[in-house]
């Protein structure tokens, strides 16, 4: 008698959102720390905030995450968004990728900023969307006048991908 094995993998949504929330959050975790930028309060809202942005990209709502950098002068630079794409249906072979090493040298680029700078970070939409705790409605800073550029795909999966865009008065 010989015996026959098969195994399923099914990769949702739901595993694709977890990812992307993960890589977007712990990237703006590593840029506050080679910026300087006290990540207190981030570390202390990711579990929340990681659910919230999560569901979002589970739901297809999430247009980008966004990092302000406010300057004790008031100047807000560098702004970093971290917008989501989404595609119809998941490939079965595609992998979930994170690009951390091309991240790590993208920030030897960012310009520094000085002590006492703060964060906040903020959420677009591309339709409506399920609300979450710890995040309320807000006003971004404008981004008139300053320079774009993008880094390009910062991670992918099944069902989506997250990109990093870098602006920064010139």
């Amino acid at each position: 008698m010989t015996g026959t094995s098969t195994s399923t993998s099914t990769w949702t949504i739901v595993h694709t959102a977890t990812h992307l929330a993960d890589v977007i959050l712990g990237s703006i975790a590593d840029i506050l720390g080679h910026l300087g930028i006290d990540a207190t309060r981030l570390f202390s809202s990711w579990s929340q905030d990681e659910s919230a942005i999560s569901a979002w990209i589970a739901e297809q709502s999430l247009e980008s995450v966004v990092l302000e950098c406010h300057r004790p002068s008031g100047i807000v630079s560098p702004i970093l968004e971290f917008p989501v794409t989404y595609t119809v249906g998941g490939v079965a072979d595609k992998t979930f990728t994170a690009d951390r090493a091309s991240l790590a040298r993208y920030l030897a680029k960012l310009e520094s900023v000085p002590k006492g700078t703060t964060f906040r970070l903020f959420v677009t939409f591309c339709k409506s969307r399920t609300p979450q705790p710890g995040w309320s409605t807000a006003t971004r800073a404008g981004t008139d006048g300053m320079r774009s550029s993008s880094f390009g795909t910062l991670a992918g999966a099944p069902h989506g991908s997250a990109s990093l865009r870098y602006l920064t008065h010139r």
